[in-house]
């Protein structure tokens, strides 16, 4: 990688560390701000977030792999994530607003009960934390072997980055360099298309070249059983992973929590095509790739195609997208320990001050574990695998319980803990002790589990007459809307100023460095694009 990459790649980290640093005084002037970016931040922000924070470096090993390999069959995979979307933004998405919480796990205490609230934080977190590690490392080692850092380097450097706006800007850092990198990641992904197509001797050629069935959406191993099961998954993983409830909970309104679900559904449905292309243009190109070797085929591509300079903005999105996921990750954690434990805990009269130190604190504590768990990757080995390989199975156990609450008077803690404990015990027994599983069938049962057991528990509840929580299932009035609504306005002009001249430098660099790059063009007009896309948001702020 020449020079002029590590310069590149250099630039737009300082460009999201200054960013990220410059929401420090609107993170500290109260918690609202640091946990919820006042409550009602603009429903478009939040969506864009939550679309790139499902994204990290790995999505681009993993799926562009099986891009490589098996074409639209990785299309097909994502797809679920689109009918997951769907789902959630017509019956969860407003649900979660309806509660009136913070967080995922404020509702759980009030709901179930503290011992729950406690159940639950404790499992999510050891969850955060590896794969938060798990999304570091292959960043990580892409950028090490890019550049003449070590392995370690990379993941303190990245992963200190991260730390660090996160702690200063609270959740206003994670939403607003959430959008920039998303505008970094679009950009480098539509500038490598153009080029990787002509390599391959333009559309006829890719169709005509193609492999057999590498247009279709399933095959044997990815089957339409397992697009049904991993869909379940999806959906429970959309509709209540902590970090993206955090999504639906900030906005002003159930409206707008229904539209941060509706837009992520339609970028989903769009951006599969369009990011999955390249790998594919690749098996074209070079089809000799075997064993572990497709897992590098989006950065082949790029080496191959792309001149000095814009490698560095491709794997700076891909860097992006990583961080996206990982500051999400440790943002949600930090705020539920502050809010659900330290305050209600160890300090119940907090001021506002304090809270969002603790904050502070524990996004730094949660991140400096995060850097090292990543580190111990290569000496523990296979951690990776074991956390990508149990995603599925933890998934349905830690979140379709609570989402099943969110509908039911009846349920219980006794009934949502034990629904949780046997989807974990069974589906990792099994996993661990009994014969390798088909795909299909881990997911299936890694979801299908809780979901019977609380279905069994829900006719139990309907024979004995049982109803606990009916008052949960009424509108909530918005705590504090008043009090923060013009200071929430204030945030948000502020916000939508920060990314429209973000996008505007980001566009401005990518335009430059098409104008120095032979064959550029590509690069300069989508820098062009890009930075008059700026103007509508400073003129909105």
């Amino acid at each position: 990688m020449a020079q002029l990459d590590l310069i590149v790649m250099a630039v737009f980290a300082f460009l999201i560390l200054g960013i990220g640093m410059m929401f420090t005084r609107i993170g500290s002037r109260n918690s609202s701000a640091f946990f919820e970016a006042g409550g009602a931040t603009p429903w478009w922000i939040n969506s864009i977030s939550l679309f790139i924070s499902y994204f990290s470096a790995g999505t681009f090993v993993v799926w562009g792999s099986i891009a490589y390999k098996n074409g639209f069959v990785a299309n097909g995979i994502q797809l679920t994530m689109v009918f997951g979307g769907v789902l959630v933004a017509l019956f969860i998405a407003a649900r979660w607003k309806r509660t009136g919480a913070v967080t995922a796990a404020e509702y759980i205490g009030k709901r179930l009960g503290v011992r729950t609230q406690k159940f639950y934080t404790l499992l999510i977190m050891l969850h955060g934390l590896f794969t938060t590690a798990s999304v570091l490392y292959p960043v990580g080692k892409m950028v090490s072997v890019a550049t003449p850092l070590s392995l370690n380097t990379c993941i303190l450097i990245i992963g200190g980055v991260i730390v660090l706006y996160t702690s200063a800007g609270g959740l206003w850092a994670v939403l607003v360099t959430d959008v920039v990198q998303f505008v970094i990641l679009t950009a480098a992904v539509m500038i490598v298309i153009p080029m990787a197509l002509k390599e391959a001797g333009g559309v006829h050629a890719f169709v005509d070249k193609a492999p057999d069935g590498f247009f279709s959406f399933f095959n044997e191993e990815y089957s339409v059983g397992f697009f049904l099961a991993f869909l379940a998954y999806q959906t429970v993983y959309i509709g209540g992973n902590w970090a993206y409830v955090q999504r639906y909970t900030s906005v002003s309104d159930e409206r707008n929590a229904k539209k941060v679900a509706w837009l992520f559904t339609v970028l989903y449905l769009v951006s599969p095509f369009i990011w999955m292309l390249p790998p594919m243009l690749y098996r074209v190109i070079d089809p000799s790739l075997t064993g572990l070797q497709p897992e590098g085929a989006y950065m082949m591509l790029c080496q191959r195609v792309l001149p000095a300079g814009l490698i560095g903005l491709v794997l700076s999105g891909m860097i992006s997208a990583s961080a996206s996921k990982a500051n999400t990750t440790i943002n949600i954690m930090a705020v539920v320990f502050a809010h659900d434990v330290y305050k209600k805990v160890f300090s119940r009269n907090a001021s506002e001050r304090s809270l969002v130190y603790a904050a502070r604190f524990f996004t730094v504590l949660f991140g400096a574990v995060t850097i090292g768990i990543a580190m111990l990757v290569p000496l523990i080995g296979g951690i990776v695998e074991m956390v990508l390989s149990t995603a599925a199975i933890a998934g349905g156990a830690l979140f379709a319980p609570v989402i099943w609450t969110l509908y039911s008077r009846r349920q219980t803690a006794i009934s949502v803990v034990t629904a949780s404990l046997c989807g974990l015990v069974i589906s990792l027994g099994l996993k661990i002790f009994g014969d390798k599983l088909e795909r299909v069938w881990e997911t299936a049962l890694g979801v299908g589990i809780p979901i019977a057991v609380l279905l069994l528990w829900e006719v139990y509840y309907m024979i004995t007459q049982q109803e606990v929580a009916a008052v949960f299932l009424q509108p909530f009035a918005t705590r504090g809307a008043e009090k923060h609504t013009q200071d929430a306005g204030k945030q948000n002009r502020f916000a939508m100023k920060v990314i429209g001249a973000a996008i505007a430098v980001v566009g401005g660099g990518i335009a430059v460095l098409g104008w120095a790059a032979d064959g550029g063009s590509v690069a300069l007009v989508t820098g062009l694009v890009i930075a008059g896309c700026s103007w509508p948001l400073l003129k909105m702020a």
